[in-house]
């Protein structure tokens, strides 16, 4: 299993974190030396370490990555020295990616399967950020968080990004995808003919594995024609893996 090492990475948190290493680094890391470190909400990241327990580099694409570290499913592993795009829509957002992933590619965008201009929710809970206005006014009528803001905001395709920033012959490791409400239409975006990530983390709620397997949702078909199957699944979580190309 994947264990972070102090000394390797000390010199790395100590620019991440302004605070006194002997006194909060050291003796924490010490801590959880025998215990998997997580920053994922749902511990995704612990998953993917399985999968690519063996794999000392790699590269990753974060669409909807909120936060640098806070629930992000991507942080563990720039840790372990892998590198990636981080993509999200928020304005401002990747502020604290530049000072936090500054060897990380860090795309300020909103992603769909169209070109267009496209109202963006913003709640004071920013994990709840959504294009969708359907999820965000449920969102807001069930839970104790509220809309405060509204903007517009230009989409992209995926693969407008990935042709711009990945280099000839990368290799995708993972894609993750949590952009509440339109992850469906970020896959439709991906040109499939150049760009076959191994692992594929989307988020599908309300979904149990039987119900995915016997009624694949728009994403299980999607994915299945592209020569994915359904691998493994958190709470709210769907992890698709290539078998074919």
């Amino acid at each position: 299993m994947v264990k972070i090492q102090p000394v390797k990475y000390l010199n790395r948190l100590k620019k991440l974190v302004k605070v006194s290493v002997e006194d909060t680094f050291i003796y924490p890391l010490n801590i959880y030396s025998h215990h998997n470190l997580s920053f994922s909400q749902e511990g995704e990241d612990r998953i993917l370490c399985r999968i690519f327990e063996y794999q000392n580099q790699g590269f990753y694409v974060d669409v909807g990555a909120h936060h640098p570290q806070r629930f992000s499913n991507t942080y563990l592993f720039y840790l372990r020295g892998w590198k990636g795009i981080n993509i999200d829509a928020m304005p401002g957002s990747m502020k604290q990616f530049e000072e936090l992933r500054p060897e990380d590619i860090n795309v300020e965008a909103a992603i769909s399967d169209s070109q267009e201009t496209l109202n963006y929710y913003m709640f004071d809970e920013p994990a709840l950020n959504s294009f969708s206005e359907k999820v965000s006014v449920e969102r807001g009528e069930m839970t104790n968080y509220k809309i405060i803001d509204k903007s517009l905001i230009k989409t992209r395709r995926l693969s407008e990004i990935l042709d711009q920033y990945l280099l000839v012959d990368q290799v995708i490791d993972f894609l993750n995808i949590d952009v509440e409400g339109l992850d469906y239409q970020v896959l439709l975006s991906n040109d499939w003919s150049k760009y076959k990530p191994k692992v594929i983390l989307v988020e599908e709620l309300s979904s149990s594995i039987n119900s995915i397997v016997s009624s694949p949702t728009e994403i299980g078909s999607l994915l299945s024609h592209q020569g994915y199957e359904l691998f493994a699944k958190t709470f709210n979580t769907s992890f698709y893996r290539l078998v074919s190309t």
